[in-house]
């Protein structure tokens, strides 16, 4: 079972359970959403129970499989949900496939649980490469399979605006799509292209489907608009948004552009109508990422018009400019309801809102002063938590940025003190479709949701996750085998050595000592 229980004790007999069974109680919906596979019908007493208990806490359940039935007592929907999805993995892998069969055989146990970490998070990055609603909808079912509980999608970076915007219509006109897409490996001369059109946006419609269909499986969407800088699909759309002005095209390469907005009034009121917007559209939103990292302020410093605007501030610099410019952003989402999350450059620039949540990217060093600052901090480190970097230093994985972060190193991972939980980022410059986001995916992000539920990799994972990749088999996951790729996944081969992840890491590491090191680190 992953993410394993915190307690589970088998017990005698068990329960056959049919196709068309009743549900009873609270929550209904929700055990009713997990287990769709078995029909299951809404009546005052019968099968399975779920009874609502506040004092167990959010996310929390008991379960009980014994020969008169099942017993669910849940302390949140949540919690319900999480009851039914592991009554699901007490069902043999072929329950996860489409059947006939009219009834399944749940043995008996007593379960009592409830995860470590309230952030248990992917994050997928639909502005590299585009992914359509239904990928997306689809992770996120395999999301919840796992009690994952936080999906933050990075719709916006230079190379490409993944969003239908009403207000402003050229963001998802022009700022949607390429004309090309970089193939070389990184740092290779001379660069290649594939020379072939790649784009594609949410409407606002899509957002609020996706909003619902994950609220329904216990998942929060945060969206994220990476600011000031990383806007070259921005400013391709409305360069008079920009520090220069000046025209841009949508990014064809992977990096950094200088290209960054203006933290002039205007602009605020631009990005204020665009949150109005994704919030309108997504529903109730209690996180909202607006970036903040790897900033090139150059354009702001050569501005005589910005610099008179800080100056008119109390400011004194380009950095104070752009703390000034994010606290303002968090105070308008503040005002709806959000709270604001930003990459840790920003804690490290200083002047966040108390309640700002960081997410420290660049080591737990700089996550253990967000924490000790009074902030709410999400582990999310490059190594062990970059799943675009290969598993292995083998030419047989596909192109990948470096090398190498496997299941056994996310598994290994514990959370700093003062965590709230931890995410994986699913970085898309080398992941052009599906097929190779399932690769980069899982089966790490099973090791992501094992130590954010459990705490740490449990006993016996490895044993538990090698009968779990039937679980993935049944659900179609082209997952990578944990003996190494299967010929066809390879792709492009990988070039080992380019970048070793722990080399990097303790560069990005010295870089949080320097407030000023909003500079892309790479």
């Amino acid at each position: 079972m992953i993410p394993r229980p915190h307690v589970l004790s088998e017990l005698s007999g068990s329960y056959e359970l049919s196709v068309g069974a009743i549900v009873s109680g609270d929550f209904t919906d929700a055990v009713r959403t997990a287990l769709g596979f078995l029909d299951l019908r809404p009546g005052d007493s019968g099968d399975i129970d779920v009874r609502h208990d506040p004092g167990l806490g959010a996310e929390a359940y008991r379960l009980t499989v014994g020969s008169r039935g099942v017993e669910i007592t849940a302390g949140d929907r949540a919690g319900a949900f999480y009851a039914a999805q592991t009554l699901h993995q007490l069902l043999p892998p072929s329950s996860y496939r489409f059947s006939t069969a009219q009834e399944w055989t749940v043995p008996g146990v007593r379960i009592e649980d409830s995860p470590t970490y309230g952030w248990r998070g992917l994050h997928l990055d639909v502005a590299r490469h585009f992914q359509p609603k239904r990928e997306v909808l689809r992770f996120i079912d395999l999301m919840a399979t796992h009690k994952l509980n936080r999906l933050h999608l990075h719709l916006v970076d230079d190379q490409g605006w993944r969003v239908e915007s009403k207000a402003y219509p050229r963001l998802h006109e022009v700022g949607s799509h390429r004309s090309r897409t970089i193939t070389s490996w990184w740092r290779e001369v001379p660069e290649t292209y594939d020379d072939i059109p790649h784009g594609g946006y949410y409407t606002l419609e899509d957002l609020a489907e996706i909003a619902a269909y994950a609220r329904s499986r216990s998942v929060v969407i945060m969206p994220e608009i990476d600011v000031p800088g990383h806007a070259t699909a921005i400013l391709s759309a409305y360069p008079e948004f920009g520090a220069t002005g000046e025209s841009y095209e949508v990014l064809q390469k992977w990096g950094i552009s200088p290209a960054i907005l203006s933290p002039l009034p205007k602009t605020v009121e631009f990005l204020v109508t665009i949150f109005d917007e994704l919030l309108e559209a997504l529903g109730e939103t209690p996180y909202f990422h607006i970036g903040g990292d790897e900033v090139v302020l150059d354009h702001w410093s050569a501005s005589p018009e910005i610099v008179s605007y800080w100056e008119s501030l109390g400011l004194s610099s380009a950095v104070e400019m752009q703390a000034w410019f994010l606290r303002r952003l968090a105070d308008e989402l503040a005002e709806r309801g959000s709270r604001t999350v930003v990459w840790d450059e920003a804690f490290v620039g200083g002047g966040l809102r108390e309640d700002t949540l960081v997410m420290p990217w660049r080591g737990v060093p700089v996550g253990e002063r967000a924490a000790a600052a009074g902030h709410d901090v999400i582990a999310c480190p490059v190594f062990p938590l970059y799943f675009d970097y290969a598993e292995s230093a083998a030419p047989e994985e596909p192109m990948s940025i470096g090398d190498s972060i496997t299941v056994a190193d996310v598994a290994d991972f514990s959370p700093f003190e003062g965590a709230v939980g931890l995410q994986a980022q699913l970085w898309s410059e080398r992941t052009p479709d599906a097929r190779v986001l399932d690769y980069r995916a899982w089966p790490r992000a099973c090791a992501v949701a094992e130590v954010g539920w459990y705490g740490s990799a449990g006993p016996q994972f490895t044993e538990r996750l090698e009968k779990h990749l039937g679980v993935l088999d049944a659900l179609g996951v082209e997952y990578r085998p944990l003996d190494g790729p299967r010929p066809w996944q390879s792709r492009r081969p990988h070039r080992a050595g380019k970048l070793d992840v722990r080399e990097g890491m303790r560069h990005l590491e010295e870089m949080t000592l320097d407030p000023e090191s909003t500079r892309p680190s790479v």
